[in-house]
């Protein structure tokens, strides 16, 4: 019958032949042992890369895991974060490089041709890499600050005009807090030079100006005694202050310096602690100054009211003498006269 068919020369036979082979392709590829075995064993291989993949990528990620725990051992929360940080993006970069080898096996395995993926892959990367210099600079600086462990969150750094503590770091900016409160936000790639102020003690220098007039050795004293104790007042200061000596000098005023050591980022505070204490001890000195000129001006007016009164009672006293001493005259006149009148009439 179906030979006839094959063999008849008819307007659907064309397509009845079509038909027939089309079902027998499908018959023999469903029923070819070869291919399925073929199928079996390239699903048994994308399988085991990819559970292989997996298990690297697990084990990495521990062997990053257990390197952090040891570097972290002791440190403080901000550095712990930064290793934190770390681990994290060297975990990302395993996985996506995992991955993708992952992918290239398996595309492999469906004998699909790497090569022109490959040079695409690349010529891709370039573009990209031409096109985003400056966020690939970023990251890598970031990354760098970041392990190389230049700064932590919290503390005071300058980097160029750009001054303040330190809120965030990423790996593409980092996030600055002015002490006036404004917030500076700097790519990393700009970051080139930085101070941090917040890595060792810090050293307070105060110049106090003092007039000439007074003495050079009460002048020491007067600071050394107002400085006493000054490490129990304000915890940021760590030692007694050295007081240095004269700085510079002029004719009208000479200047002492102070130095002390402080808490990293402490020195504006250690030193307004500095100059409130010898402020203070100014203060009392010009008070119990003023005090005993007070009591001199009172000494000096109760002496000069006590000669004026002694003054007033003397002359008072020569007063009245004059005035005892004016009868006593006029008797005497009086009884000379009498005298004399006698005289005249014998």
């Amino acid at each position: 019958m179906n030979m006839w068919i094959l063999e008849a020369d008819t307007p659907g036979a064309d397509t009845l032949k079509d038909a027939i082979r089309f079902k027998d392709k499908v018959w023999n590829w469903f029923t070819d042992a070869d291919m399925w075995a073929d199928v079996l064993f390239a699903g048994l291989r994308i399988l085991v890369i990819f559970l292989l993949t997996r298990v690297i990528i697990k084990i990495v990620s521990n062997i990053i895991d257990r390197s952090l725990e040891r570097k972290t051992g002791g440190r403080l929360l901000s550095n712990t974060r930064r290793f934190t940080t770390v681990g994290e993006l060297m975990k990302n970069v395993v996985t996506v490089i995992c991955n993708f080898v992952m992918i290239m096996l398996v595309l492999s395995e469906f004998h699909f041709d790497l090569a022109p993926l490959l040079a695409g892959a690349g010529v891709l990367g370039l573009a990209v890499g031409f096109g985003a210099q400056s966020l690939v600079k970023d990251v890598i600086t970031g990354f760098f600050i970041i392990l190389e462990d230049q700064f932590a969150v919290g503390d005071v750094i300058q980097t160029g005009t750009y001054k303040g503590t330190v809120e965030l770091i990423g790996l593409r900016t980092t996030r600055l807090l002015s002490t006036t409160g404004e917030v500076f936000i700097i790519p990393n790639g700009l970051i080139t030079n930085v101070t941090n102020y917040s890595l060792s003690n810090a050293l307070a220098v105060v110049d106090v100006p003092v007039k000439m007039e007074r003495s050079l050795e009460a002048t020491l004293g007067l600071i050394g005694e107002a400085l006493k104790g000054i490490e129990e007042r304000n915890s940021n200061v760590l030692a007694y202050p050295n007081v240095l000596g004269i700085q510079s000098m002029s004719t009208s005023e000479y200047v002492i310096r102070i130095a002390a050591s402080c808490l990293p980022n402490a020195k504006e505070v250690a030193e307004r602690q500095i100059q409130n204490d010898i402020k203070q001890a100014l203060e009392k000195l010009s008070s119990l100054e003023q005090a005993q000129a007070a009591q001199a001006e009172e000494e000096a007016r109760l002496k000069a009211e006590e000669e004026a009164k002694a003054e007033i009672d003397l002359a008072k006293t020569e007063n009245e003498q004059e005035v005892s001493d004016t009868p006593d005259t006029g008797s005497r006149r009086q009884i000379a006269a009498t005298q004399e009148g006698k005289k005249g009439e014998g």
